[in-house]
Formats: structure tokens, sequence, C-alpha cells
């Protein structure tokens, strides 16, 4: 067998063989067998090439999802089979690309955690979940955690919830709210608690009021409709308990509200 063609096709090359067979090869492939017009080929030399341009290709294609962002290897494992790179492949594509340090789960983890603590709002428990779906290894993920005081980002979350809620919700519910929301953000209770209490939460008797009025006006607009004297005035009491109110400030908002 003979090379009787190469020509270069975009970023792969296309060899022809005794004018008829087609192969396609990266670059890397006519460098490392030194690949020329008129070289003789034998069956084991055709096989060696095949091989090396299939590893070759699947490496370079890797290569190019790395370029835009840090990857995991389970990221490029799944972009290499999607890809349709032979799977019989992609263990040496994986294993050259971590020797070459092209893919580094620690390392991975190391900036993604950095990162969170920088400019993130989650706390560990959904940090380490999210990493899980990226297909690293349980392990690595609580080493890079065990460093890691997340003290700034849960207490930097809570104050946004309370600038976002401290106007809305009655003292008792804003603890609550605030609480719940740092830990559906991956924070421990201890964590989210410790963080509440170093906010100022502290409300005037008037805003505090305030707030009573408007949740006791919206609600009798809407009970009122189904509802009149004892019934209605039950319902208030129960629905303002739930939003966090006194149930003695209930009682006088009621008295000065129904006597209007």
């Amino acid at each position: 067998m003979k090379i009787t063609k190469i020509e270069k096709k975009k970023r792969l090359y296309l060899i022809e063989i005794d004018g008829s067979d087609n192969l396609y090869v990266t670059e890397d492939t006519i460098v490392h067998f030194m690949l020329s017009k008129g070289m003789s080929l034998d069956d084991a030399l055709l096989k060696d090439i095949q091989s090396f341009a299939q590893f070759s290709y699947g490496k370079n294609l890797a290569l190019y999802y790395i370029s835009f962002k840090q990857r995991t290897v389970k990221e490029v494992k799944q972009y290499l089979e999607k890809h349709e790179i032979d799977t019989r492949y992609i263990p040496d594509i994986l294993d050259n690309l971590i020797a070459e340090n092209w893919l580094n789960d620690q390392q991975y983890v190391e900036n993604y955690l950095a990162q969170n603590l920088h400019s993130g709002d989650k706390g560990p428990y959904i940090l380490k979940q999210k990493l899980m779906q990226k297909g690293i290894d349980t392990q690595v993920i609580e080493q890079g955690l065990a460093q890691l005081d997340f003290s700034e980002v849960a207490e930097k979350t809570a104050k946004k919830l309370l600038k976002k809620y401290q106007s809305k919700l009655s003292s008792k519910s804003l603890t609550d709210k605030i609480i719940q929301n740092l830990m559906n953000k991956g924070f421990s209770y201890d964590e989210a608690k410790t963080a509440f209490e170093k906010l100022d939460t502290d409300k005037d008797e008037e805003q505090e009021q305030e707030l009573l009025y408007q949740a006791l006006d919206k609600q009798h607009r809407k009970l009122s409709k189904k509802y009149d004297g004892y019934d209605l005035k039950q319902r208030l009491i129960q629905h303002l308990m739930r939003k966090g109110f006194a149930y003695d400030d209930i009682q006088t908002a009621l008295r000065d509200y129904l006597s209007i």
C-alpha cells in the first residue's frame, strides 16, 4: 500500500491510499509517523496510524472543550462520548490529559469553592451536591470543604436577604424566612442561625405596627367576602399569627380596625 495523496481539510488531513481508500488524520498523526506522499504502508503500520489518529483527534477535541473553561474528568468524558469518539480510546485520552495536568479534579474543586467564597452565596451542602453532579469524588470534595470557613458567605447572604424582606415581614417571620433561605442555599441550621444573629434586625414599634395593619387590611378585604362577625375575626387572628405577629398586638389592631 502507498500514500497517493495528502490534502488538508480544515482541522484534519485527508490521506488517500492506493488512489481509492481515504483516511482522515490529525496534524499530530502526520508528524508522529512522518507521513508523506509515496510512503509505503503495511497492515500493522496502517492500524497504528488509525489508532493514533483516533486518539489524537479525541485529545484535540477535548483540549478545544477545555479551552473555554476548566472542566472535570466526567464532563470531558461525556463530551467525547457525545462526539462519538471510539470508547476504546477515551480512557487513554483522559489519562493523558490528567498526566499533562489539563484535567485536575482537585484543582477544579479548589477553584470552584474559592469563586463561591469570593462572589457566591451557596453553603457547603449545595456546593457538595453540585460538585458530585460533575462526577468528582466525594472525598476530594470534602477535603476541599474542610479547609474553608463559610461564615462570611453566610453573613453576606443574610444581609442581602434582610434587605429584601425586612420591610415586608414581621420580626418573627423575618427570622424564619432568612434562616430557611440560608438553609435552602446549603448552610447548616447552626451556620444560618449564627449569621442571622449578627444582623441588625431591630424594628421600631411603628414599623412593626405598620406591617401588621398592612397584613390585616389585605386579609380583611379577602376574607370579608366570605365571613363576618366572630368567624371573620378568628380567621384574621389565625392568619396574622401565622405571619409572626404577637397575639396581643393582633387583638389591639383588630379592636382599632374593626371599629372603623
